[in-house]
């Protein structure tokens, strides 16, 4: 019986067991993930043993052998893998999100085949390659061109910052079409390139020396290749919606890799307060270190809410373009409670926190370019607050807590904070205060989602524990959102300000 096959009929439960198993085995036995972590790259017995286990077959339909495109499954991986490692989550969520998915919904069928066979013999990876050393977050100012020359599209231009360079086997390429007179069309189109076909070879030009996520490369690539024209996705509308379609998708995965790290993070932090004694007494008898951990508990709930979420709803058989409000939510908050409950543990960790083996100070590096990618938080949050004023202007409600009463992402929660919420909302506003203004929404909709769970029977204790703890936070962003400052940096600073001249 061959490895697909056995994979798509053991049961996801079973699945996931043996898959924890391998990752226990290659972490811990076939070599020691606390001494390999500060390398670069994954060794290759321990990425030979835990690709072997066909992680990537959730993400492939069925027909191909895989077990089916289940977001349930999909998050449930990259949950397991976050314990363990946040770098291999991420690099499953780049293959699972960023590339197979993408693949299973727009691909030509034509093609299909051969890429998910790669993948589930042969141990491929795939990666997405849309930033630009001059583009950073301007996605639609892109300069990768692509013109059509016969059956082939010819590619050219620079990308970086991808993870997994020079180690994936096939790569989404983003490009717009190059007319005769040497403008660039408005759209956006995308490729599967093939690094195993001679044409289709992407020169890395330079390695870049990230400070976290060590086992992951990034770099600067060099894009001058040749791609058959039936290896170009096809929008259902326009290549912007394919794009924003599974951007929102990638950012509905977030919650499945914070899932296992924030869970790591709360088992660490729990054994480390109730093993450490002080005085007697241990670490968790004292009040401050209990709220300590309880906002780390609060993000585990958090978390287990948005995954719960996802699964019912970020299938790929639903466009979610149109998602950006609950997409950028998930993805801004979730990557803030991963950092804050990296940085909570190493505290709680004292000395031995700062140590470079620490999962904790691992966490800290690992999890805050989380806060970045795929869009950096600060534009997130902006992004959903102008979406919501634009919707309050459509819908003439200028009251905050009136119109998340009457919001699908919030109307199950919006009483529960209507004293903190009741104001009018300046569509006038500073940047500062609608970044502001996005993390309050953002953390409603995510209670919205908590409150959902606890619906479908979650422990009460752990909804109501978080709810109470996303108020408190939400009280302390009500109170920055109306402080009135227009403080500004002093760039010309040094005259009269050197404090020796003063003593």
């Amino acid at each position: 019986m061959s490895i697909a096959v056995m994979t798509n009929q053991v049961s996801f439960t079973s699945f996931l067991n043996s898959l924890k198993q391998t990752f226990k085995s290659a972490f811990y036995e076939i070599d020691n993930i606390e001494e390999f972590v500060q390398k670069r790259g994954f060794p290759d017995l321990v990425l030979k043993k835990i690709m072997a286990a066909n992680p990537f077959s959730v993400a492939i339909p069925t027909v191909y052998g895989g077990r089916g495109v289940k977001v349930k499954e999909c998050l449930g991986v990259l949950d397991a893998a976050s314990y363990e490692s946040l770098p291999l989550s991420l690099a499953f969520g780049i293959n699972i999100g960023l590339f197979l998915e993408p693949v299973a919904k727009y691909a030509d069928e034509s093609i299909k085949k051969d890429i998910f066979n790669r993948f589930m013999t042969q141990q491929n990876m795939g990666g997405l390659m849309i930033t630009e050393p001059d583009h950073g977050s301007d996605a639609l100012n892109m300069k990768t061109t692509n013109v059509k020359k016969g059956p082939n599209y010819h590619i050219q231009g620079t990308k970086h910052w991808q993870g997994l360079t020079g180690m994936a086997d096939y790569w989404l390429m983003t490009s717009r079409q190059k007319f005769n007179n040497g403008d660039l069309a408005r759209d956006i189109d995308f490729f599967i390139c093939d690094e195993q076909q001679p044409n289709q070879v992407i020169q890395v030009a330079e390695y870049y020396n990230n400070i976290g996520l060590y086992p992951i490369p990034y770099g600067k690539n060099i894009i001058d290749i040749h791609v058959p024209e039936q290896f170009k996705l096809k929008p259902e509308t326009t290549g912007l919606k394919l794009m924003m379609d599974l951007l929102h998708r990638s950012r509905f995965q977030f919650p499945g890799m914070g899932m296992g790290f924030i869970r790591r993070m709360l088992d660490e932090a729990i054994d480390q307060t109730t093993s450490r004694f002080v005085g007697g007494k241990s670490l968790m008898s004292l009040d401050q270190v209990k709220h300590q951990v309880s906002r780390i508990q609060s993000a585990y709930t958090v978390s287990s809410a948005m995954c719960s979420r996802s699964a019912g709803f970020s299938g790929i058989e639903n466009n979610l373009a149109d998602s950006a409000v609950e997409a950028n939510s998930m993805k801004a908050y979730i990557t803030d409670l991963m950092q804050e409950s990296a940085q909570t543990l190493t505290q709680l960790k004292g000395a031995n926190g700062y140590k470079t083996e620490s999962v904790g100070s691992r966490g800290i590096m690992d999890s805050r370019p989380f806060q970045i990618f795929e869009g950096s938080n600060e534009m997130l949050y902006t992004q959903i607050s102008e979406m919501v004023i634009k919707l309050m202007g459509r819908n003439k409600i200028a009251n905050l807590s009136e119109f998340l009463k009457n919001y699908h992402l919030t109307e199950n929660i919006a009483d529960y904070f209507k004293s903190l919420l009741d104001f009018k909302v300046d569509i006038n506003l500073q940047q500062r205060k609608i970044v502001d203004l996005g993390k309050i929404i953002s953390r409603v909709i995510s209670a919205n989602h908590v409150a959902i769970l606890g619906a479908k029977g979650f422990r009460s204790d752990l909804i109501g524990d978080s709810l109470e703890s996303i108020k408190h936070e939400i009280s302390m962003l009500v109170s920055s959102y109306k402080f009135k400052t227009t403080i500004s940096p002093i760039e010309e600073y040094k005259d009269k300000s050197s404090w020796l001249a003063f003593c």
